[in-house]
């Protein structure tokens, strides 16, 4: 996938909508909107981030992306987005039921999206 997409996800309950961005054959969230879907704290979130690379878990280089974004205030932002392996790893760190309805979600749309597109 040489382009980004951002796609819609929606949580069976609807209390959760977060724009996805899909690049890479891979979604991408940023630390702000995995607070939103894991409904944590930016500390809490930032804790296992951290874990996850300081015990080998996860690489790093391989697993995040900056991303220049575009703020409401206007201006634009770089911004470390984090790939499908990190939200699942916090996921189940958190151990909330969002992380799974979200991996299934997610691996859907990338199926899907790979069909489509090969």
């Amino acid at each position: 996938m040489n382009t980004s997409e951002i796609i819609i996800y929606q949580n069976p309950e609807g209390n959760i909508k977060i724009d996805v961005r899909l690049e890479q054959e891979t979604v991408w969230l940023s630390q702000m909107q995995l607070c939103e879907l894991f409904q944590k704290s930016k500390a809490t979130i930032s804790e296992h981030i951290k874990n996850i690379f300081d015990e080998g878990e996860l690489t790093e280089i391989s697993v995040v992306r900056n991303f220049r974004t575009t703020a409401s205030d206007g201006k634009n932002y770089d911004v470390n987005f984090y790939n499908l392996d990190v939200i699942i790893s916090v996921g189940y760190r958190v151990k909330s039921q969002q992380g799974t309805q979200f991996r299934i979600w997610a691996t859907q749309r990338l199926k899907e999206y790979n069909y489509i597109n090969n």
